[in-house]
């Protein structure tokens, strides 16, 4: 597969690249680059500015406000932002209910959901796993019961990444106990203001608030938020997580990280020499560097082989999600080692000065996060699992 860009695309990778760097404030691109958090205000203002310039939603059809790129166009622009240090933008609205709701939602759902979607004005959280249903999904006990004209919830939600802040959550319920238990899962949207829901923050190890548990009581939600048919929420929810699991590939976002581990090893020296010239740190750069354009060329066969009304074939994107990850925890775990012992001096917040300077911003709380990436959007156990029953047998 032909991965090079053309020259045209060399000139959207520059305009990309300006965009970036005139709109971008710099404390905004330190924190990413220094893996210190964001707060919602920071998220909304960059996506806006890109609700402005057309380029929010990628990967949208032309008719509900996408952009009409191609696979190679769609690419260059993830991967400059992320070497320009853009926020992601956050996937529960543009990358996850997003494209259920207009894949399988009603006219009504699209005309109410989709525009604030796209202009950020709604922020929206995942309500999937539960105290005893995380990676078996399918077991989950938050009930949604017919009340005739709309459904009463019950159960709790946990965690749940930004729910602290979000206006509506995209939530699955069980609505039958006939048959499998696949088959009695519905996908209702519900408001995270009304009456009866509760939400408790978690501080995760790196001493971070950014997810929560949500309790669900006599929450009533009307029979015009149920997405598609009532019993098929299992179907949209695959095809939501074929979305999850291609997106935590973060390409971009490794390439980000690798070019920052080879200027720290460059900069950093033991013995008087440069830790870039020690051979078992140049083995570890050039092995992440092979891996990481692998998963650049499998990212691009998932995104040629995807079809809208079904979504990424299941093992591909697991395959993206295993190797994402791990790539992922890869380069943290090496910029640990890079930056030392000041990487153990960990403070929390980027802007405290930690020793070592700007080498060890970020560096640890990044790595104390990036534990969690081959559990969440299913752990690479479950992925492995997936893989296996659909390429092995």
């Amino acid at each position: 597969m032909d991965i090079d860009i053309t020259a045209d695309e060399q000139a959207f990778r520059q305009e990309v690249r300006e965009f970036a760097l005139a709109n971008l404030p710099q404390s905004v691109r330190d924190k990413v680059l220094f893996g210190a958090k964001l707060d919602k205000a920071e998220y909304v203002d960059w996506q806006q500015r890109l609700y402005r310039k057309g380029w929010i939603a990628p990967s949208w059809p032309v008719e509900y406000g996408g952009t009409g790129w191609n696979l190679s166009r769609r690419r260059v622009f993830l991967h400059e932002l992320a070497l320009c240090c853009a926020p992601e933008t956050i996937s529960f609205g543009l990358t996850m209910v997003g494209p259920v709701i207009y894949t399988f939602g009603s006219d009504e759902q699209k005309a109410r959901y989709l525009p604030s979607i796209l202009n950020s004005e709604t922020w929206w959280c995942q309500g999937f796993s539960e105290p005893n249903a995380g990676s078996d999904l399918s077991s989950l006990r938050t009930r949604a019961q017919d009340r005739g004209d709309h459904y009463v919830i019950n159960g709790q939600k946990t965690w749940t990444t930004f729910g602290m802040y979000a206006d509506k959550m995209f939530c699955l319920a069980r609505t039958s106990d006939e048959g499998k238990q696949q088959n009695g899962i519905s996908f209702l949207l519900l408001d995270m203001n009304a009456p009866g829901v509760e939400r408790r923050p978690i501080q995760t190890i790196d001493e971070g608030a950014s997810i929560c548990e949500v309790f669900l009581n006599d929450v009533v939600v009307p029979k015009s938020d149920l997405v598609g048919t009532e019993g098929r929420g299992w179907d949209y929810a695959k095809f939501l997580l074929g979305h999850e699991r291609a997106m935590i590939a973060r390409v971009g976002r490794s390439r980000m990280q690798l070019e920052r581990a080879k200027r720290i090893a460059a900069s950093q020296r033991d013995g008087g020499r440069p830790l870039i010239e020690r051979p078992l740190f140049q083995y570890r750069i050039c092995e992440i560097e092979a891996r990481v354009r692998a998963l650049e060329i499998s990212e691009l066969r998932a995104l040629a082989g995807y079809q809208p009304e079904k979504g990424f074939d299941g093992a591909t994107s697991s395959m993206l999600k295993v190797e994402g990850s791990e790539i992922c925890q890869a380069l943290t775990e090496l910029l640990v080692d890079l930056t030392g012992h000041y990487s153990k001096v960990y403070q929390g917040r980027y802007e405290q000065s930690p020793v070592g300077g700007t080498d060890a911003h970020g560096v640890m709380g990044d790595h104390l996060f990036n534990r969690v990436v081959t559990i969440y959007g299913g752990s690479s156990e479950i992925q492995k699992n997936v893989i296996a029953k659909s390429r092995l047998q």
